[in-house]
């Protein structure tokens, strides 16, 4: 079966949606998180059915890859509950049951495992962690994914460029030990305010990621597509790099109960559509209030694209610094 990088070449790969809200549908309990309420990498070893039926939800509407729920196994996330030491645990488990998972549908096409590596709660720019500490503990995350099966690090929701480039380099040493072809994707998150949290614009974010040797740059969380056309437009006009998106269900409209993502299934799927006719996207899938009726509608309307825009991309360099 060919690679994941030889299928990019050839069309678009289509990832799954949202994780932690189909986790919390089925209610798990405070000793299924081990006494770590909220922890949803718990479930990785406490109940892998929980986690394996999410994943096999969106490979039965015919989604390529699938996440792996290992956001929050990183420094950051985990020295919250003081289980920093296991990192590696949880996101090697996370990424075996993918794998599992995976294998059950490759057909004439193999499946493909994306590990999530999120951006955890403390950002080094804020002085909240070293950026050594981080580096590190990405490294032994990486390790757990690439040892658990994934085919691709997914450097996800990316706030602080410091901390991004903290879990790139860890992500990068830990591929060069395991001698394996892992795709290295880095998703950076810009709010509504048009710059990342820290206030990098997105030629910022290019400028600085790039030359860390990642393979895919794109958007991911934050706000819905509609937000994310811009951006992307700068990216497909400034970067040679295949490029990633996967949107939020639009901005989240708060209602009693919590946050509603008001866009359909058919909108969802029709601007990534119009996304890879614009700007040449490779990889697709969604993120907060997607689910698995989006992405079957997202299959059904993406699922012979090649991914090469309308007009070829013409990329332009502007000199810069980081």
């Amino acid at each position: 079966m060919k690679t994941l990088r030889e299928t990019l070449t050839e069309r678009v790969v289509i990832v799954d949606g949202a994780m932690g809200t189909m986790l919390q549908a089925q209610n798990p309990t405070l000793d299924d998180y081990q006494g770590h309420e909220g922890c949803n990498e718990i479930l990785n070893v406490s109940r892998p059915e929980m986690v394996k039926a999410v994943h096999r939800a969106y490979l039965e509407v015919g989604v390529d890859g699938i996440e792996t729920n290992t956001f929050g196994a990183n420094f950051g996330n985990l020295a919250e509950y003081g289980i920093e030491d296991r990192i590696y645990e949880l996101a090697y488990a996370g990424a075996a049951l993918a794998r599992e998972v995976a294998d059950e549908f490759c057909d004439a096409s193999k499946r493909w495992v994306f590990g999530s590596i999120g951006p955890g709660t403390k950002l080094p720019t804020l002085g909240h962690a070293s950026y050594q500490t981080l580096r590190d503990a990405y490294v032994q995350c990486a390790r757990g994914l690439i040892d658990g099966g994934a085919d691709a690090l997914l450097v996800e929701t990316s706030q602080d460029l410091l901390q991004t480039k903290a879990a790139i380099n860890g992500c990068r040493q830990a591929i060069t030990a395991a001698k394996q072809d892992i795709l290295l994707i880095a998703q950076v998150t810009v709010e509504t305010t048009g710059t990342m949290l820290l206030g990098s614009e997105i030629g910022a974010a290019l400028t600085a990621l790039e030359p860390l040797g990642i393979d895919v740059i794109g958007l991911n969380c934050a706000t819905g597509p509609a937000e994310m056309s811009e951006h992307l437009r700068q990216l497909s006009q400034s970067s040679s790099l295949m490029i990633s998106c996967m949107p939020n269900a639009g901005l989240p409209i708060l209602e009693d109960g919590g946050a509603r993502y008001p866009l359909s299934p058919k909108e969802l799927a029709k601007s990534l559509e119009t996304f890879i006719n614009d700007y040449g996207l490779k990889i697709v899938g969604g993120c907060c209030g997607t689910t698995p009726e989006h992405l079957a509608e997202v299959v059904r309307t993406l699922r012979k694209m090649t991914g090469e825009p309308k007009q070829p991309r013409a990329v332009s360099y502007d000199p810069g610094a980081a």
